[in-house]
């Protein structure tokens, strides 16, 4: 079933104070067979929006604060409005913002600049932003993960003209800022912490140990509040059609005073978005459709798994972490239209600008 982009405008604006400073739910975004164009799914109502979104048929390095980000040919990245872009709309001027490229992949002998060109989507790991880059230029920081090792870099969106490099820490996995504080986690779920200044970062600190790594795992930082942070563990096996399919979700939760990660058996009404969007809770008795205590997952980003062309419709679901299964909470046509997906499907919290 499709819903007009006038009803969801006149939605958004009827309740635009209710919503106000309440977390909004995300919708996810999803390739067609049209080159260049994206639907909307609003899960909670089971309906593909009727608007389409124009974009390039590439894969988005990452979501943050209604905003999608791609890695491009060049190692430059560009952040991109997608409500701003919808099929038969105007585009607005200030949907679209290019950054500078990232330091090129060395010309060595181990082939590095080979590989990352024929795979530049990739280059760009994950990308998050601090804030909006047009409705808070000034408190917009852009966090890159990239590269053969995970390196991170950020550039201030109204300061900058060049990335800043953090060697300290590789292998990330996802940064999280809370309260003006980044927090990183690493592929060992060790975990740091650093400030960005006006001239350049802090040192970065050490927080808390890490826990056994296990092959095909992958983590993600979740943020409920400035004092609870939690890790979610994704582990993947190979299937017996050769597929990487997500098979065991933990959940641990941070605890700053022993400085050490705490397995967590519930989530209460809190429902958890993860995938390549910067991952993201919300209290799920505010969004009825979405469940609470699940966990809602996407394709990942599996350049390790060497199968990015048939990752995109495979492993996709929801966990229910009070019974520890995994269900597949979305409509036949979703289902469909995942699996059909030209580029992974990603979440995006969708925001409705009127500059």
């Amino acid at each position: 079933m499709c819903m007009s982009w006038h009803s969801v405008a006149k939605h958004n604006q009827s309740h635009r104070a209710k919503l106000l400073g309440r977390d909004q739910p995300p919708m996810l975004m999803v390739s067609t067979d049209q080159e260049g164009t994206w639907n909307l799914c609003n899960l909670m109502d089971e309906k593909v929006l009727d608007l389409q979104v124009n974009s390039s048929n590439k894969r988005f390095c990452g979501s943050s604060k209604g905003w999608v980000i791609i890695g491009e040919e060049n190692f430059a990245v560009t952040l991109l409005d997608p409500l701003s872009r919808t099929k038969g709309k105007e585009e607005k001027e200030n949907s679209i913002i290019r950054l500078p490229p990232l330091i090129t992949p060395p010309d060595d002998k181990g082939g590095a600049l080979k590989f990352w060109t024929e795979n530049y989507e990739y280059y760009v790991h994950k990308a998050t932003l601090t804030a909006d880059p047009i409705l808070n230029a000034n408190e917009c920081v852009v966090v890159v993960i990239f590269g053969h090792y995970s390196n991170m870099a950020f550039l201030r969106l109204s300061k900058d003209t060049t990335w800043t490099y953090v060697d300290e820490v590789t292998g990330i996995c996802e940064v999280v800022c809370i309260e003006n504080k980044f927090y990183v986690v690493d592929v060992w779920s060790r975990i740091f912490t650093f400030d960005i200044t006006t001239q350049s970062y802090s040192d970065i600190k050490f927080v808390a140990q890490g826990i056994k790594r296990t092959p095909f795992m992958l983590q993600y930082l979740v943020a409920l509040n400035d004092k609870e942070v939690l890790m979610v563990h994704r582990l993947s096996e190979l299937d017996e059609d050769d597929m990487y399919v997500t098979k065991q979700v933990k959940i641990f939760e941070l605890n700053f005073d022993e400085h050490k990660w705490i397995e967590k058996k519930t989530l209460g009404d809190i429902a958890i978005f993860v995938g390549d969007n910067s991952s993201l809770a919300v209290p799920a008795s505010n969004f009825p459709g979405y469940q609470p205590n699940f966990i809602y997952f996407n394709h990942f980003n599996d350049r390790a798994f060497n199968n990015h062309e048939l990752q995109y419709g495979v492993d996709f679901g929801a966990y229910d972490v009070e019974n520890q299964c995994f269900l597949a909470p979305y409509s036949t046509l979703t289902k469909t239209m995942i699996k059909m997906a030209q580029c992974p499907p990603i979440w995006v919290v969708p925001t409705f600008r009127l500059i």
